[in-house]
């Protein structure tokens, strides 16, 4: 493993004004590429075998990420604010982590048209400009072609611009692999790959509850290649079972952080000849179908049990105060999948076990939002459902006594809990309010 991990702990404690400033202009280029020894791939960087144990992230953490044992960060997009950017990659640099370079490719849902010569030659040429600007970079590690460029895709030119995107990149910068993320993938879909992009280097393949079953869909779609698991995580809101008006049942954050535990290592670790890595989905927070599906932080900061489970599974050894743990949230006894029925302004009782290992004195915050609207796929953006006024009767902890709201509705009750260490716990509950008012 690279020199650089020796000292990830103490370069993950600095604050990002106190770190002392990168010259990428002095500093050469990573080199990094992929060889096959004894039947199985190893990426090297500058010669040094480099096994990825990253995250995804926009606008998180960095100097966490390092602390807590990850060694990489992958990008969707280069945008248009390159001081941004490479302040990013030097701040990346300082805390010894290395960038996977995401190149914002057009998708045909988005109403890209690959038939449209002129405008499939004037984003190659963007995306040459974006390369020159950042191959240099020493946290360079490589570049990912779009993302999920397969979802509702029906064009099988967007694979011939992969394979334009892909030489043009290689003759730009022959120091960085190249790669593009699918969305779940089969044998029509990487044949077709094969054929028609065949400069790729690797491809990154994203799954969520699915991912217990990549063994199988590797061997099935014929994949002896190397691969990196781009985005990985949660069990998907696509995945997880449904209350009888259609809203999805999400697992709380120890369950989450259980099912990393196990999918990390039987999956991903356990594939010693082709998988050289991953990027564990979201360091950091954002609004997916609930504000807390896929991030592992809370929007106020806060580390939840998933972080901690990573940091087990990339250094060996829990932290030294971890998350609090919680089970799920129960209205009136019933859980999630009981599709729970109110009437409006009826009271009823909501409750959620918690206890924190380290004795930590947990404070408690329950509140409500109107459950999401979205029908948005593939991670596109979505807004913060609004927020509900609860009528409380009573709150202390793990007991929550409130009046339903007067509006039918479909809603969801959320309880978080932190343990004034900025870690925190959460669970959610869908609830439905029909009928009249009583």
């Amino acid at each position: 493993m690279r020199a650089v991990m020796a000292c990830l702990l103490a370069l993950g404690s600095w604050g990002a004004s106190a770190q002392p400033p990168v010259d990428a202009k002095a500093a050469a280029p990573s080199h990094v590429r992929i060889v096959q020894e004894g039947g199985a791939y190893r990426l090297l960087v500058d010669g040094e075998p480099y096994y990825v144990r990253g995250a995804g992230s926009a606008e998180g953490d960095l100097e966490q990420l390092a602390a807590r044992g990850g060694n990489s960060v992958r990008t969707w997009s280069t945008g248009t604010d390159v001081a941004k950017v490479r302040a990013m990659l030097d701040r990346a640099q300082r805390n010894g982590l290395t960038v996977a370079m995401g190149l914002a490719v057009g998708k045909e849902r988005h109403g890209f048209d690959y038939d449209d010569p002129a405008a499939v030659a004037i984003q190659l040429r963007k995306l040459r400009e974006e390369v020159r600007l950042y191959r240099d970079h020493p946290a360079v590690l490589m570049w990912l072609v779009g993302n999920e460029l397969n979802l509702e895709h029906r064009n099988p030119k967007v694979w011939d611009a992969v394979e334009q995107i892909a030489r043009m990149i290689h003759e730009e910068d022959p120091n960085h692999p190249v790669m593009t993320p699918l969305a779940g993938f089969d044998r029509a879909l990487i044949d077709t790959i094969k054929a028609r992009a065949p400069s790729l280097d690797l491809i990154g393949v994203q799954l969520y509850g699915d991912l217990e079953a990549l063994p199988d869909k590797l061997r099935e779609a014929d994949w002896t290649g190397p691969y990196l698991v781009t985005e990985w995580g949660p069990t998907g809101h696509w995945e997880s079972p449904l209350t009888a008006w259609g809203a999805p049942v999400e697992d709380h954050g120890s369950r989450k952080a259980a099912l990393f535990e196990r999918r990390y290592r039987d999956v991903i670790a356990a594939d010693t000849r082709r998988c050289l890595g991953s990027y564990v989905f979201l360091w950091g927070h954002k609004q997916e179908r609930t504000p807390t599906w896929y991030g592992l932080f809370l929007a106020t900061g806060e580390s939840t049990p998933a972080v901690d489970a990573m940091q087990l599974l990339w250094t060996g050894r829990w932290p030294d105060n971890r998350a609090p743990s919680i089970g799920p949230a129960t209205i009136d006894g019933k859980g999630a999948t009981s599709s729970v029925v109110l009437a409006p302004g009826a009271m009823h009782e909501a409750a959620a076990e918690a206890d924190d290992r380290d004795g930590d004195p947990l404070q408690w915050h329950w509140y409500a939002l109107e459950e999401s609207r979205a029908t948005s796929i593939g991670g596109d953006p979505e807004t913060v459902p609004a927020r509900v006024d609860l009528r409380v009767q009573r709150s202390e902890q793990g007991r929550l006594r409130f009046a339903a709201p007067d509006r039918p509705g479909n809603y969801r009750l959320f309880v978080e809990v932190r343990d004034g260490h900025d870690h925190a716990a959460y669970a959610n509950i869908p609830f439905r309010v029909e009928g009249a008012a009583r």
